[in-house]
């Protein structure tokens, strides 16, 4: 893991307004990517725009990967108005309305599988793994990792969800793995994440079904921790934290215990791209057609029809 961060990404590209309050300093990392510190929470926020669909391209793995240097490399405290201060909780959320992240790239997939591209698929998987055990691990800091979910969340999208320790989930917000769809599975880290807070049955129907899940059902499954009323998420989260308060520590504490008990390291990430990527070129013609079919889906930037919640095929034909 290389830790030589550039120096720039040190340097705060703005700072907000400077109220007493809660002065805010923003980091900016690319045109798809910044992160803004919010003095008053000890939050780093997250937040992704990612061009021209969105969902994991290699543009922004790449700017991810530069953040999660840039988080272990600060050693949990952050340079604000000439002090330090403490880097206590990190937000991952997304600034494209109604859609917190759609996932894989499928455009670059059917590409790198036409041109029996192995190392290119593998690549590809290695990036985003290595970004979502990077959150998953809270960049090696006594932090809390927190998902902000506003919208659609599928495929990879999920996956980097369930890389926090908390998932709080506007009601509006609605999640799925839409791989099996064109007989793949979903491998940056569903299964591994899903298997240890629901358990295998839970973790194979969710993978297996097709199906679109809303935020209600995700939270009587446990996979997400708080669901709140539309538009209210960075309020919740806000209060979320400020419940806290004194026991932040031992929160961070007990989220590390539990990421020792689960024994999840990033070996077994790696062992699971490498299944995906022979699963991937193993897809016949008519499975990468079905996969054009969900490319088209993403570049609409259209949230899938309310009545169709049941069975995303129903979109593919």
């Amino acid at each position: 893991m290389d830790m030589n961060v550039p120096q720039e990404l040190l340097v705060p590209a703005t700072t907000g307004a400077q109220s007493s309050a809660a002065p805010t300093t923003e980091y900016f990392f690319s045109e798809q990517l910044s992160a803004l510190y919010d003095r008053d929470q000890h939050a780093m926020w997250l937040r992704w725009k990612p061009s021209p669909r969105p969902n994991f391209n290699l543009e922004l793995l790449q700017d991810l990967n530069r953040y999660c240097q840039f988080m272990t490399h600060s050693g949990g405290s952050l340079e604000c108005q000439g002090e330090r201060v403490p880097l206590e909780y990190a937000v991952l959320a997304s600034k494209v309305p109604g859609v917190f992240n759609l996932g894989g790239d499928l455009s670059l997939f059917k590409r790198l599988i036409d041109a029996h591209d192995r190392e290119g698929l593998l690549e590809y998987g290695r990036a985003c793994v290595d970004v979502l055990y990077r959150n998953y691990q809270g960049h090696g800091l006594p932090l809390t990792t927190i998902s902000l979910v506003q919208g659609e969340c599928l495929g990879g999208g999920f996956e980097a969800a369930l890389s926090s320790d908390v998932i709080v989930a506007e009601r509006q917000s609605r999640f799925g793995f839409p791989e099996i769809l064109f007989n793949m599975f979903p491998g940056m880290g569903a299964y591994s994440f899903l298997e240890r807070k629901v358990g295998k049955r839970a973790t194979e129907e969710l993978i297996s079904s097709g199906r679109l899940y809303s935020a209600d059902d995700m939270l009587a499954l446990g996979v997400v921790d708080l669901v709140v009323d539309q538009g209210r998420g960075e309020t919740e989260v806000a209060n979320f934290i400020k419940s806290r308060g004194r026991n932040r520590n031992a929160m961070a504490g007990i989220a590390a215990a539990r990421r020792c008990v689960h024994k999840l390291d990033h070996a077994e990430l790696l062992g699971v791209v490498e299944v995906w990527v022979d699963t991937a070129l193993s897809l016949s013609s008519r499975d990468l057609k079905l996969m054009q079919r969900l490319v088209s889906r993403q570049n609409d930037l259209r949230p899938m029809p309310r009545q169709d919640d049941s069975v995303m095929a129903r979109h593919l034909h």
